[in-house]
């Protein structure tokens, strides 16, 4: 499983015309691990359901994901919270079977179920 989390993302990107640059916020993430596959859970305050992208592309998962804009009631006189979007990005085990990921989001946490193929599963052999 070491692979799966072997490559995050940094902090910006340059966009395609190579002139802007896209910062994002790299979400806190962790990875289990049962005999069926993988659980990751991503932590990703005010990004709804609409507000996410998650593609898979050669072996790489990535993972988008766009806050809603927040309306401040009256004057604003201090902010520590950005509405920076979040992006971060895994390499997965060739284990993972890709057309079975699944995905949920509730309360500001992204949950993955990355399942493993059924190829590498342990399984029990019958002695005839």
């Amino acid at each position: 499983m070491n692979s799966t989390l072997s490559k995050p993302t940094t902090s910006s990107e340059v966009a395609q015309n190579g002139a802007n640059r896209v910062n994002y916020l790299t979400p806190l993430a962790n990875i289990a691990e049962s005999k069926d596959g993988y659980v990751l859970e991503a932590e990703m305050p005010g990004v709804s359901k609409d507000g996410l992208e998650i593609t898979v592309e050669n072996g790489e998962l990535t993972i988008v994901g766009h806050r809603a804009a927040v309306e401040t009631r009256g004057r604003e006189l201090y902010r520590e919270s950005r509405a920076t979007d979040y992006r971060r990005s895994f390499e997965l085990d060739p284990s993972i079977d890709t057309a079975k990921i699944s995905a949920k989001i509730e309360q500001g946490v992204l949950t993955l179920q990355l399942p493993k193929a059924e190829a590498v599963k342990p399984r029990k052999i019958t002695v005839s």
